[in-house]
Formats: structure tokens, sequence, C-alpha cells
């Protein structure tokens, strides 16, 4: 057979909550990929989304490709995505976020690596995310978003390189082997828990897969107008820190590690920058420099997050 041409099985896995009108343009691309039809299957886990979720799903009923519908009652992301593995048909599952645009070559350049280098134990492939805001960015929050840009070719990841879940393709086979996603991390209804992917990469790693990365394969990550305010950014900094102090903890769980000395450390610093984010706020409100003042008042909150996250695992609590 020739390695080139495509031959594995690929199940397109997409977890969604409350996002029928997002999801609609992420189908939309996706039912429209140059993948052959009979190695493809498109999985909607629905994760208890209260709008017309599942009717918008089954309005794409025409077709060669039509997405599956699958309801996961048990709230949180990565609820979904072990959902969806236990559902999933094919040898490679590929998740993506409910928010993203992709093109017609999408499962096709993400695929290629595991079908070209069938003598690689490649665990996981990451596509590019590229952040879109279709109304518009303020200033100050573009700073904290940008492509992955592992690296210019297809290839191995370099360590401590942890791609993001919203473009993400897995052997299927290696979750009975190395475990399935962690459903502490994630995000679970309104939180923004982030981190959902890190304890499954990193097992792949230590289990002695390869992690690739593929330029190629490219997700368009939308961020509405609704994810650019103030509160919003504010809560996922703070989210988001906790997420890596619950991660880091279960790693060096996994690790057989104690994560007292990471802890402490992490702890005493930004007890330090805290305060010094909040002062440079206010010296930046004083001075009319509003976008200044909202980007080291996140700064601030996301230390918050590492302080509250760490007493917390100090005691032994989530």
């Amino acid at each position: 057979m020739n390695p080139a041409a495509p031959h594995l099985t690929v199940t397109v896995a997409i977890p969604t909550y409350r996002r029928a009108d997002l999801l609609r343009q992420t189908l939309e691309g996706v039912v429209r990929q140059d993948y052959p039809p009979h190695l493809l299957e498109i999985l909607i886990v629905d994760n208890n989304s209260p709008d017309n979720t599942r009717a918008m799903v089954e309005s794409f009923s025409a077709g060669p490709l039509i997405p599956r519908h699958v309801l996961e009652t048990r709230q949180g992301a990565n609820h979904a995505r072990n959902r969806a593995i236990r559902e999933a048909r094919g040898e490679i599952i590929l998740f993506g976020d409910d928010d993203i645009l992709v093109g017609p070559d999408w499962v096709r350049e993400i695929a290629r690596p595991f079908q070209e280098n069938p003598g690689v134990r490649i665990g996981a492939v990451a596509g590019e995310v590229i952040p879109v805001f279709p109304d518009g960015c303020p200033d100050w929050v573009a700073g904290f978003h940008g492509p992955q840009a592992f690296r210019a070719d297809s290839g191995p990841l370099r360590a401590g390189q942890i791609p993001m879940s919203a473009n993400l393709a897995f052997r299927r086979a290696t979750f009975p082997e190395l475990g399935f996603f962690d459903t502490e991390l994630g995000r679970k209804g309104g939180v923004v828990f982030g981190g959902d992917e890190n304890l499954a990469i990193k097992r792949l790693l230590r289990g002695g897969y390869q992690v690739w990365f593929a330029p190629a394969a490219v997700a368009r990550h939308q961020m509405p107008r609704g994810r650019t305010t103030f509160a919003y950014v504010r809560r996922h900094g703070f989210d988001s820190a906790r997420s890596r102090v619950v991660g880091r903890v279960r790693d060096d769980r996994d690790d057989g590690r104690a994560s007292t000395g990471y802890l402490l450390s992490r702890l005493g610093g930004n007890i330090l920058k805290a305060p010094a984010f909040m002062v440079l706020g206010a010296l930046s409100l004083i001075l009319l420099q509003r976008g200044a003042a909202k980007k080291n008042l996140v700064r601030a909150w996301r230390s918050c997050g590492y302080i509250y996250q760490i007493t917390r695992s100090l005691r032994g609590k989530i």
C-alpha cells in the first residue's frame, strides 16, 4: 500500500456545550473534508447543552458524512472526551473544539504523520491553532493570544511543548494502555478550567510515544466578543492558573515525586507578584492607560489563581 494514500480510519470528535451557532460553522467545514468518507466518522458529544444543539446536528443529515450525536450527562469537557473515546470507531481520534473553522484538508493533513511514518511510535499529532476575532480584538487582549508555531515543518515536538486540545489527534489504542483524560481538569459548564490535554500528552511521552506537530493541519479558533471582555479574560487567567497547579500535582503523583517544593516556591513567588501587578494596574489607571491597567490586573488575578489552588493542594484538595 502506498503510505501516502489515506488508509487509516479517523473519528472527528467534538465535545460541545451550549454553542449551537458556533458548532454549526465548525460542522460546515468538517463535513466537507477531502478525506475518503468511508474512512471518516464525525462524532458530536453533547455535554448537556440547554440550547438546540441536537436539532442543529441532525440538520446535517444529508451528504456522505452525517454527524452522530451522543449525549454525555456528566458535566465536563474531559467526561465528553472520554465518552468520545468509548464511542469512536476510528483508529485515530481527532479532537476539535466546537468553535473552530477548518479547511477541506484538515483531516488529511493531521492524519498524514501517522500514515507516512508507520515505523515511528507516534501517539498524538497536534495541528496549528490560529486565533481569529470575528468581532475585533482589543489591543490589550491580543498579547494573550497567538498561534502555537512549534515548528515550521511536520515533526516531533520538543520536551516541554504541550499542544492545545482544540486541534489534537490521538491514536485511539493508546488510551486503554495509558489511561483516559483526567476528569478533574478541563472546562465544566462555565468554569474555564484548562489543562485538558497535559496529562494525556505526558503519559504518551512517558510511555515511549512521540507527539508530533503538523503545521499544515490548521484550525482557526474563533474568539467572539464574549471572550475579549475584561471579566472573561480575568476569569480565564484565574482558572488556567489553578489548572496548571492541579496538572503539575497530578503529574508529580504519576511520576512518584513530591510536589511540596514546587508548591511552596510558586506560592512565595505569586504572593509577591499579585500585589505588584495590582500596583502596576493602579498606576496605569492613573496614567489613563486603560489597556495596560487591564492587562496588569489580569496578571494579578492569575497570580491569585495560583495562590488559591496552591493553598488547596497543600491541604490535599482539588
